[in-house]
C-alpha cells in the first residue's frame, strides 16, 4: 500500500495543467460581458496572475495564448517575461471567428480570398510558436452552415483539408497541430468539424504531428467522452484536453463543477491508456463570469488533481479480475471505491512535500494579491474576449 501511495504522489507531483490567458480577463455570455475589478489589461498582466496560480498550486507552469487577443510586438520578450515569473508560454490558439469576413466561415468559406486570409492567420500563429518556443498550435473553427443548401458539405471538407495541409507543412520539428471539434454553435445545420471522428480523419491524413483535442464541453448530452478518450489514446491521436464543465452546452464552467464523476471517468481512461505523460496536454478552457477569476482557476486545477488522484487509486488488478470473471457489480464497486476516496489529505501531503500551502485557495486569499491588483490596475482597457 505504501508503494501505491508513493507512486500516486509521484504522478501528481509531475502533473501539469495549462491555464488559458483569456480566463484571466473579462468574459460573459452571448448576452453580456461582465467586468470585474483588477482584471489584467495586457498579456503581461495576465502572466502576473497566472504566476500566482502556479505559485499556490505548483501545477500550472504554462499559459496558453490566444491570437489576436494576446498580440504583442515582441513575443520573445513576452516569453522571457513569463520565464522570469516561473512560467512558460504554452499552446498558441488561433482565432478565425471574430472577423466580419468570417460570417460564412474561415478556412471553409466559399470565397478563396477569405480562405487565404484565414490560412495566413494560421501561418502567422506558427511563426508566433517559433518565437515563444511553444510546442502546440490549437485550431478550432466556427465554420459551418445554418441552412440546407447554403453550401456544399463535401466542398467545405475539401477546403478544410487543403488549409490544414498548408499549415501542417509549415510546422517545424517538435511542433504539433491540435484539431478541436464542436458539435454545434455558432453554426446550427452543419458544423465543419463537428465530432472526434471528423477531427481524427483529418489528423490521420495529415500525419504524426496532427492530433485531436477533446474539449469536455463540446459534446451532445449523454455522450460517453471517456470512450472517445480511450479510443484516441489507443490510436495514438489524443493531443490534449480543454477541461471545463457543462450542464447543457458549451457552458465553460469550472472543471469538475457539473459532473465530477465524469471527470474521474475521463482521467481513469487517461491513466489506463498511459496518457499522463507529456504527449497529452492538459489545459483549462473556462470563462469565469460570476465568480472571482484566480480562485476559480486555482480551484479548477485542484479539481483536475483530485480526479487524477482518484483515477490513480483504482485497483486495476482487482478491476481486471472482476472484468475477466464477468462480475459486473464487483467491477463497478472497484471503480466506485476509488471515486469515493477522500483524496484531499493525499493532495495536501503532496503540496507540503513540494513546499506549498496545503490549501491553495486559502493561501491565495491571504496573499492580498486581489486587493493589490484592484488598487493598481486602474485606467486602461481591461482584457476580454475582443467581442
Amino acid at each position: 500500500m505504501t508503494d501505491v501511495h508513493e507512486a500516486v504522489k509521484a504522478a501528481l507531483k509531475a502533473q501539469a495543467v495549462e491555464t488559458p490567458s483569456w480566463a484571466y480577463g473579462n468574459s460573459g455570455t452571448r448576452f453580456k460581458v461582465f467586468t470585474q475589478p483588477g482584471v489584467p489589461r495586457t498579456p503581461w498582466e495576465k502572466l502576473d496572475d497566472a504566476a500566482k496560480v502556479h505559485e499556490f498550486t505548483g501545477a500550472a507552469p504554462t499559459v496558453a495564448l490566444h491570437i489576436p487577443w494576446d498580440e504583442v510586438d515582441d513575443y520573445a520578450a513576452l516569453a522571457a517575461y513569463a520565464e522570469e515569473r516561473g512560467l512558460r508560454l504554452g499552446t498558441i490558439n488561433s482565432n478565425t471567428f471574430q472577423d466580419d469576413d468570417y460570417r460564412l466561415g474561415s478556412v471553409c468559406h466559399p470565397d478563396a480570398k477569405v480562405r487565404r486570409k484565414a490560412v495566413d492567420h494560421l501561418l502567422a500563429c506558427v511563426d508566433i510558436m517559433e518565437a515563444t518556443g511553444s510546442r502546440d498550435l490549437k485550431l478550432w473553427f466556427a465554420d459551418g452552415t445554418n441552412y440546407p443548401g447554403q453550401d456544399d458539405i463535401r466542398d467545405r471538407q475539401d477546403r478544410l483539408s487543403e488549409a490544414l495541409r498548408e499549415v501542417y507543412d509549415r510546422l517545424g520539428e517538435g511542433r504539433r497541430m491540435l484539431l478541436e471539434y464542436k458539435f454545434f454553435e455558432p453554426a446550427f445545420y452543419t458544423t465543419d468539424v463537428p465530432d472526434w471522428g471528423t477531427a481524427y480523419a483529418h489528423c490521420l491524413k495529415l500525419g504524426p504531428k496532427a492530433r485531436v483535442v477533446v474539449d469536455t464541453g463540446h459534446h451532445a448530452p449523454g455522450t460517453n467522452i471517456e470512450f472517445i478518450v480511450a479510443t484516441l489514446l489507443r490510436e495514438g491521436k489524443l493531443g490534449g484536453f480543454d477541461f471545463n464543465s457543462r450542464f447543457y452546452a458549451d457552458d465553460d464552467l469550472m472543471a469538475g463543477a457539473a459532473d465530477p464523476f465524469q471527470l474521474f471517468r475521463i482521467m481513469y481512461e487517461v491513466v489506463r491508456g498511459e496518457g499522463l505523460g507529456p504527449d497529452v496536454a492538459f489545459m483549462l478552457d473556462q470563462c469565469h463570469n460570476v465568480e472571482a477569476k484566480i480562485p476559480a482557476i486555482i480551484r479548477s486545477v485542484m479539481n483536475v488533481q483530485e480526479a487524477t488522484a482518484k483515477a490513480l487509486l483504482v485497483d486495476r488488478q482487482a478491476l481486471a479480475a472482476a472484468q475477466r470473471s464477468g462480475d459486473v457489480l464487483e467491477a463497478n464497486a472497484v471503480l466506485m471505491d476509488a471515486y469515493n476516496t477522500d483524496v484531499r489529505p493525499l493532495l495536501a501531503e503532496v503540496r507540503e512535500e513540494c513546499g506549498l500551502d496545503p490549501d491553495p485557495v486559502a493561501a491565495y486569499h491571504r496573499s492580498g494579491w486581489a486587493r493589490k491588483v484592484t488598487e493598481e490596475r486602474v485606467g486602461g482597457a481591461p482584457a476580454g474576449w475582443g467581442a
